[in-house]
């Protein structure tokens, strides 16, 4: 009796071990793929699953993306246009500016050639005494101040005059005075000229920039404005009887400009 419990002990408790491991490999297996693939599980309304959009959905997002391009290109167009207006109203100023410039030029350069044979004639004697070296430096302090007042002389070049720097003698004869005065304005105007010629260029740039940057926009504008837009095909117009030909489709004419 004792030989026969221990005999099944020893054939059953491995045959059970057996299975069990069995088991266990199985539940090992379906646990892995279970974390491998968790999406066989979920359900096909789960809202964690990706939603692929159809294609009208597709077609609805792309017309949005056209509408919102097409509506920021105009917005972007309107301001192009408004910067290259404002441009060119820059560039009309600065060439009226120019034309100031010259004219003030032309003037101060007649006026000094009219003192041009001044050098070769002699100086006026005149007494040379303390009364007329006075009088001789309120000419200068008067005729400077004057020409201050018209513009002909900056405030820096007026200080030099009354501090007697750059040249500017009290003691000369009030000709020599006159003449000098005549071609440091000359030559003033000239600079002056010469900046106003340099900012109409720069102006006249910036405008033509401004210009080519506004029919970009324009043009990208229209064509986006284009895109839009239904497509037409023109119907083809039909042959007459008995022509045995087919008649060709109306081309498309530009508009004329008038």
């Amino acid at each position: 009796m004792e030989k026969t419990v221990l005999y099944q002990f020893l054939v059953e408790v491995p045959q059970a071990a057996a299975i069990w491991s069995g088991l266990l490999v199985l539940a090992l297996v379906v646990l892995t793929v279970l974390v491998a693939r968790p999406d066989r599980d979920r359900p096909e309304d789960d809202p964690s699953l990706p939603v692929v959009p159809t294609d009208r959905e597709l077609a609805a997002a792309e017309a949005a993306d056209q509408r919102r391009y097409a509506e920021e290109v105009a917005v972007a167009a309107a301001g192009a246009a408004q910067t290259a207006h404002r441009r060119r109203e820059e560039w009309l100023a600065a060439q009226t500016d120019l034309e100031r410039a010259w004219a003030a030029y032309d003037e101060a350069e007649v006026a000094a050639r009219r003192f041009a044979g001044a050098g070769s004639l002699p100086t006026p004697r005149t007494p040379r005494t303390p009364a007329e070296y006075a009088a001789r430096e309120r000419h200068l302090h008067r005729a400077a101040t004057a020409a201050h007042w018209r513009g002909e002389l900056t405030l820096r070049q007026l200080g030099e005059v009354f501090g007697h720097r750059n040249g500017w003698d009290p003691r000369l004869h009030p000709v020599e005075q006159e003449v000098r005065l005549a071609r440091v304005v000359r030559d003033t105007r000239l600079a002056d000229y010469r900046a106003a010629q340099e900012r109409e260029r720069s102006a006249w740039r910036t405008a033509e920039l401004a210009a080519e940057a506004a029919r970009t926009l324009a043009a990208e504008a229209y064509a986006a404005a284009a895109r839009l837009r239904p497509a037409r095909v023109p119907a083809a117009v039909a042959a007459p009887s008995g022509s045995g030909r087919r008649s060709l489709a109306p081309r498309w004419r530009p508009a004329r400009v008038g």
